[in-house]
């Protein structure tokens, strides 16, 4: 099962390496990463998603609460959450072409971010499915680059990851 796990960190150097070195040594693969300060600018946000059992996730939530770095964590996977992944794709946008791909970024609610004489730079937001299926309905002669961040996330309601 797909987990993200939010931490909040000290805001330190080597913080990202300790928490690297601690699913490599485990052999735990990270699928994605995503690291930024807080509005406390001694805290980072970490979010990380990983893939295992219950088992394996419960052992990951332990010892990344045994690093010294981490203040507070949570996954999120486990309530009510929302998540959202950037993407930034670029595309081949000739002749007739570039009329089909502005109503297609207008379909799927994305920007064109930039444009040049042969492409366009489309920037788009939502859930890993919709980024997915943007790019499903595209020619794949037409992708020219493609850029994911990997999904960020935050718990709905009132429930926070704080100090």
């Amino acid at each position: 099962m797909r987990h993200i796990i939010s931490i909040l960190l000290e805001n330190e150097a080597g913080a990202l390496s300790r928490v690297a070195g601690l699913f490599s040594a485990r052999g735990y693969n990270i699928e994605s990463l995503t690291v930024a300060p807080t509005e406390d600018a001694t805290l980072s946000r970490m979010t990380l998603v990983t893939t295992g059992d219950d088992q394996i996730v419960e052992q990951i939530t332990k010892q990344l609460n045994k690093l010294v770095d981490v203040v507070k964590l949570v996954d999120l996977s486990e309530g009510p959450h929302i998540e959202r992944e950037l993407m930034m794709i670029k595309v081949r946008a000739e002749g007739p072409m570039r009329e089909e791909l502005k109503r297609l970024a207008d379909i799927f609610r994305s920007n064109i971010i930039d444009v040049t004489s042969n492409s366009y730079t489309i920037e788009m937001t939502g859930d890993g499915d919709k980024l997915d299926a943007f790019i499903a309905s595209l020619d794949s002669d037409l992708i020219i680059e493609t850029v994911r961040s990997g999904p960020l996330g935050i718990a709905r309601g009132g429930k926070r990851l704080s100090v």
